[in-house]
């Protein structure tokens, strides 16, 4: 019999899964995709997240294939205006590591439970002793075929389009920005700094560019708001290219082929639990990507819930208290990690005159000892609250 079904077999899903059924809990996982990858924005795994799974043998997998980012340049045009020292935090793993999420994923498929696709739950209803689903089949001889799952524990790890089978419209706070961005990533040759981030604070808005294993690098630019009817792939391409050529990464801008699109929103869920319902991951809260918190949030959540559930399913009972303090945890580093993000999309909007030059004299003395260390403390989950 299942003990635990995981809606979502994303990273935070594959993650919780492999973790239940390391600690012996029989774990089915649903997914509505029906094959693995595409679509994906994270790529950061910071320090906190890689301690936490160093035991399960994770980190040494992930790790093999990833690149190791030991610092962050901020700049503005050719002037640097501090470095973010990852590699001087006293941490188990002074770095950041950077690799596509694709990856992350098939790493963690190794350990995972094989997820059922193409099953889709439109519907949960949490029981006094077991939550029940209703699913639809996509695509196969039983397309569109309706069935029904039930489980004593259910767990949604889903992402933002799960969110709606938990919680009634407008239940969660949501604040949506106007502010819109471009993202690619693009092969550089050998550089200066090649193993370092940049964000680079232009008046036109900002530039981040991060390492990514193979000689690649993402970069995100701020971009004005597009026309949806008019924002089309080869628009996007040739404003991207614009933007790196206006904030000093010309050398690169032709190696742009593709180019998507994202708006940003602040997502945080006041409740993590309804009795055997549980809800983790971007499902609960959402952050923006600028910052690069928000998949660290979901696999913290992952890794903190999943001995918890363990105990309840051999022990027979829930450890209510230790229950209710991982929520406060949780909620409380969702806030955190919200707030650190608002912060950062400030910064990145355009400025101009009087305006840009008060940005670039707060980022210089926010780098500078003592607080530099600080910083870098907060961008590398300092402040979640399983750190």
């Amino acid at each position: 019999m299942t003990d635990v079904v995981v809606v979502g077999a994303g990273p935070v899903g594959a993650l919780l899964a492999a973790e239940l059924q390391r600690r012996g809990v029989d774990a089915r996982v649903l997914e509505r995709r029906p094959t693995a990858g595409g679509g994906t924005r994270a790529i950061g795994l910071h320090a906190p997240v890689l301690a936490a799974l160093e035991e399960s043998g994770l980190t040494e997998r992930l790790l093999d294939g990833a690149q190791r980012v030991p610092r962050g340049l901020a700049r503005s045009g050719e002037h640097v205006l501090g470095v973010v020292r990852f590699d001087r935090l006293s941490a188990r793993f002074p770095f950041v590591a950077t690799l596509p999420q694709a990856q992350t994923e098939a790493v963690l498929a190794q350990v995972s439970p094989v997820p059922d696709r193409g099953v889709e739950v439109t519907a949960v209803r949490p029981r006094r002793d077991r939550v029940e689903l209703e699913t639809v089949r996509q695509g196969g001889a039983d397309d569109g075929a309706i069935n029904r799952v039930s489980a004593p524990i259910v767990v949604l790890a889903g992402g933002w389009t799960s969110r709606a089978l938990a919680y009634r419209e407008g239940r969660v706070p949501t604040r949506s920005y106007a502010d819109r961005y471009l993202m690619s990533d693009i092969p550089v040759p050998d550089r200066p700094h090649a193993d370092s981030a940049v964000v680079n604070l232009a008046p036109g808005g900002v530039l981040e560019s991060f390492p990514l294993p193979g000689s690649m690098r993402r970069v995100v630019a701020w971009d004005a708001a597009a026309d949806p009817a008019v924002d089309l792939p080869d628009v996007r391409v040739q404003r991207l290219r614009s933007a790196l050529r206006a904030r000093g990464e010309a050398s690169v801008a032709d190696a742009v082929q593709t180019a998507t699109a994202f708006g940003i929103r602040r997502v945080c869920a006041p409740r993590l639990r309804r009795g055997r319902l549980f809800v983790i991951g971007d499902a609960a809260h959402e952050v923006s990507p600028i910052g690069g918190q928000g998949m660290n949030l979901g696999l913290l959540d992952a890794v903190g819930l999943a001995p918890l559930l363990t105990r309840w399913v051999h022990e027979g009972a829930a450890p209510e208290p230790e229950l209710a303090a991982w929520e406060r945890r949780r909620i409380r580093s969702a806030v955190r990690a919200g707030r650190l993000a608002a912060v950062n999309t400030v910064l990145g909007r355009p400025r101009s005159g009087a305006a840009d030059l008060a940005r670039r004299m707060l980022v210089t003395v926010m780098l500078t000892p003592p607080f530099g260390r600080g910083f870098a403390w907060a961008y590398s989950m300092g402040l979640d609250a399983g750190a």
